[in-house]
């Protein structure tokens, strides 16, 4: 087989294919702390305001959930750091509205603690993945909360 300027792949039964091999990646920050109050409906998720990284563009500020562009095997990662002490916070990544891995904080005497998690998820076409405040206020002040995600190899 030979690679082609437009990313396809000739066979040497002489079939163009697209080889998929696409780059996707996305990386957001919130500048803000994130506190329920503030939340303009239910669903707790997280928003981002600022994106460092969006090759492709798969990842949707407004709504900040990324939507996989390809079946594939995906990574995702999350770091949030909670706002007050004597409070405990949770978040899970969700994929298409499930909680897949969570991440929790709950030190009572401490007042900055982070959490973080991260996982190789397989994906389909059109899966959404966000984060979720289980409970909890997020600290967003020098961008602390992150999540981050890239297509690893499509299948």
């Amino acid at each position: 087989s030979s690679p082609s300027a437009d990313g396809a792949i000739t066979s040497s039964l002489g079939i163009s294919v697209r080889s998929g091999s696409a780059k996707v990646a996305f990386s957001a920050t919130r500048s803000t702390n994130h506190e329920p109050s503030e939340m303009s409906n239910r669903t707790m998720t997280i928003y981002f305001d600022q994106v460092l990284v969006n090759i492709g563009n798969h990842f949707d500020l407004a709504s900040s959930i990324f939507v996989a562009p390809r079946k594939g095997i995906y990574s995702f990662s999350f770091h949030v750091v909670k706002v007050y002490n004597r409070q405990t916070i949770q978040v899970s990544l969700m994929q298409n509205g499930y909680p897949v891995i969570s991440a929790f904080a709950g030190d009572q005497d401490v007042t900055r603690e982070a959490a973080s998690n991260g996982v190789l998820l397989h994906m389909e076409r059109e899966d959404k993945v966000h984060l979720k405040l289980e409970r909890g206020n997020l600290m967003g002040g020098w961008k602390y909360s992150t999540f981050s995600g890239f297509l690893v190899f499509p299948l």
